[in-house]
């Protein structure tokens, strides 16, 4: 069947969505009336207004893990109201033990060690997307957007918004201003009707997950069970509109020639970039940019390539991807924005009316990355040549909980190179035990004359397919899936991530879950298992796997994971039977210290000389809160390759991180990441370095008044080394950042 078949074939299926989808049922939810305050609010974490008094008043009154849908072990308020221009939100947490609450300083979006309360508003009461905001006991922010119909939860999202929190003698109380032009949401006439949820986490020998109404275990949406507030008649975002310039400027000085060159001093450079963003409807967004922001001051966790097929993957930072990325979404990487590597200036329209789901960007990328993806692996490169990306995406919402759509990518680049792709995709939730997922793309690519030289490509246009089909039921005690892929040999998503390409496989499994009452030994346990088996498009063996797992929760926050493997792995023509295990586990001695560890041990492959091998990987952290203010976490990732002969190379890769967070708002961090790596040149065919090392160290000095209203300091450090040499400074980079939000 062709590209057109498919897709024909996929919008039948969507049309067959439609018709089924209203079998889906919830249970039947609360409506709660929210009022207008009837005074003013100073967010100072104080509920002593009269506003307070005569708001809408919620009380949590179910623990939903590990008791299900039990009475609490503290009793929790939730007050709401709101003004002309804010949602409020204010919380009376009581504690038997307040002096044992967690609550430390931190920079935003930490918060999963603390005591924290948080509020979910699914503003166009569509059961697809929430918007979530959450504070720990002292005003610290975390802000998300929870994609249920995606299946994504993304702190990265940040509002511009007000909180404040402060302990008391029997507990904790917050404030939250959540202004409405942070927002999306449907215009109406009338009252608004959004899908609401609050929520406690109360972490002790077990963290307690408290919620507004029971939730049924083993849905396959948490929104579709939320309650519903009404209210807000007339309110609306106001001017809405937004434009953050900022300001950075950096030196670095480099080494030409390690480790006696001397170090040569770097210009200063400049860059002045833009970003504004105009709400021009309620739920219509446009944002613009010029040289859109990506000076990082979090450096990337480091990740060795050594032995590796395929291509790492790092997370996007830049605020003008995050706005609105929930927006498209699909199950396969279709979109990841990072390929967009350098872009001058940029363009994005994303909203949501109705049932329709909608979201074009374009920008001008002064580089071209290419991911050449491949059945045994993935290369690619870097060409110092422009290139337009543009990305259009539509979905619609059908029946309760399911949604059908389609996406377009397009990158067009010097010298002929193009990569055009089109995609439908589509959830069916039939009940809430059910989902089934497809996602069919397809695509046409031509490289440049200079890509096919340097990497080898094949001239000419190049096109294929790729398919997804996957489905899930799960239950209170068990849960099952069974997915099929299948990537054609010239399939490309240039603006995706999509690294392997020339197979199909199946996979089915399932699990059986036992959740523990009070006084057991354990709060869940998982028993699991599937089997799997990938081919190339040809119909040749590629893998051929079965695994069996076990999980366990407990006391002192504790969690660990064993999983069993057996495969047959074909690499190069050759069968590798292999056997391995995974371990890892988590546990909390106190409510300030948290431990980890991985192991992973079994059979592997030395890729590069197509040879069988033992892996052992080692991963020991810690993360340990000192007092309210400062912080200490540090990790140490050991991993080793055994063939024939000896160790065809050692890694040890260490990461240690201070903060001292001064105020919600200001900290002072140092970072420190190593890397060692360690070769036996007699075990390989081209000439390696016996050792090779490097150094990363970074001070910064943040002031942030909120997610774009910025202040950073800092200065960083390179050294590299060998076996022969000492680690040498390779680089040294001074830098200011300073960027700012005005709002309308």
């Amino acid at each position: 069947m062709g590209p057109l078949g498919r897709i024909g074939t996929l919008a039948a299926l969507g049309a067959l969505m439609w018709a089924g989808a209203e079998a889906s049922t919830a249970r039947q939810r609360q409506t709660h009336v929210v009022t207008r305050a009837t005074s003013e609010v100073t967010v100072d974490g104080t509920l002593d207004e009269p506003a307070w008094r005569d708001a809408l008043r919620l009380r949590l009154e179910y623990e939903v893990q590990p008791g299900d849908n039990v009475p609490p072990p503290v009793s929790t308020e939730v007050l709401l109201t709101y003004d002309e221009r804010s949602l409020l939100v204010g919380v009376r947490a009581h504690d038997p033990e307040p002096g044992l609450v967690r609550a430390h300083y931190s920079d935003r979006d930490q918060l999963w060690g603390d005591d924290w309360i948080g509020i979910a508003l699914d503003t166009f009461d569509d059961q697809r997307r929430a918007f979530e905001f959450t504070c720990n006991p002292l005003g610290i922010q975390m802000d998300a957007v929870n994609d249920d119909a995606g299946g994504s939860y993304d702190t990265s999202w940040d509002a511009i918004w007000d909180s404040a929190g402060r302990l008391t003698a029997d507990g904790w109380e917050l404030e939250m201003r959540i202004p409405f032009s942070q927002l999306r949401f449907a215009p109406r006439d009338g009252p608004q009707v959004w899908g609401f949820d609050a929520f406690r986490s109360w972490p002790r020998d077990v963290r307690h997950h408290i919620g507004l109404w029971p939730r049924q275990r083993g849905a396959n949406s948490y929104l579709a069970q939320a309650d519903a507030i009404v209210g807000f008649e007339g309110v609306s975002p106001g001017r809405n509109l937004e434009v953050a310039p900022t300001l950075t400027a950096s030196r670095t000085d480099r080494r030409e020639e390690l480790p006696d060159g001397p170090m040569v001093e770097g210009d200063v450079e400049t860059e002045v970039g833009v970003t504004a963003r105009w709400g021009v409807t309620t739920g219509l967004s446009l944002t613009a940019a010029g040289n859109p922001d990506f000076s990082q001051v979090e450096a990337d966790a480091v990740q060795l390539d050594i032995n590796e097929q395929f291509a790492l993957y790092y997370p996007e930072k830049r605020p003008f991807f995050l706005e609105g990325a929930d927006t498209f979404n699909t199950p396969v990487d279709l979109l990841y924005t990072r390929t967009v590597a350098d872009p001058s200036v940029a363009l994005k329209v994303s909203g949501k009316e109705g049932r329709h789901t909608f979201g074009v960007f374009t920008a001008r990328d002064e580089v071209t990355n290419i991911l050449v993806p491949g059945v045994d692996g993935s290369d690619g490169g870097s060409f110092d040549s422009a290139s337009t990306a543009t990305v259009a995406r539509y979905r619609f919402d059908v029946g309760k909980g399911s949604t059908v759509g389609t996406m377009l990518t397009d990158r067009e680049g010097e010298g002929g190179y193009h990569n055009r792709l089109l995609s439908v995709d589509g959830l069916w939730r039939p009940s809430p035990a059910d989902s089934l997922t497809l996602n069919l793309a397809t695509s046409a690519t031509r490289y440049s004359e200079e890509m096919s030289q340097d990497l080898g490509l094949p001239e000419g246009e190049l096109e294929d397919e790729a398919i997804l089909v996957e489905y899930r039921h799960s239950e209170r005690s068990w849960n099952g899936w069974a997915r099929y892929r299948d990537y054609g040999d010239g399939f490309r998503a240039d603006l995706g991530f999509v690294s392997r390409v020339g197979f199909r496989d199946l996979a089915v499994g399932g699990e059986l879950i036992w959740w523990g009452e009070a006084g057991d030994l354990y709060t869940k346990l998982e028993l699991g298992a599937d089997a799997s088996r990938t081919e190339r498009q040809g119909g040749d063996l590629l893998e051929e796997e079965v695994e069996v797992w076990g999980a366990y929760e407990g006391p002192l926050q504790s969690s660990a994971f064993v999983e069993l493997a057996a495969r047959t792995y074909v690499f190069a023509g050759v069968d590798f039977d292999q056997v391995g295990v995974h371990v890892e586990g988590e546990v909390w001695p106190t409510g300030d210290l948290q431990l980890e560890l991985e192991v992973d041990w079994g059979d592997w492959v030395d890729f590069e000389h197509v040879r069988p091998g033992t892996f052992t990987g080692v991963a020991p952290a810690l993360s340990w809160r000192a007092g309210r203010h400062l912080s200490l976490t540090g990790s140490v990732d050991y991993t080793t390759l055994e063939v024939d002969g000896g160790s065809l190379y050692e890694t040890r890769v260490g990461q240690l991180k201070a903060v001292y967070q001064f105020t919600g708002r200001t900290f002072l961090r140092a970072i420190l990441q190593h890397a060692d790596i360690r070769r036996d040149p007699d075990l390989w065919q081209e000439p390696v370095e016996e050792r090779s090392r490097d150094l990363f160290s970074q001070l910064l000095f943040s002031y942030t008044v909120n997610p774009r209203t910025v202040l950073f300091v800092g200065a960083s450090e390179g050294r590299e080394g060998t076996d022969e040499v000492s680690l040498e400074a390779r680089d040294r980079t001074l830098f200011v950042k300073l960027g700012y939000a005005w709002l309308w």
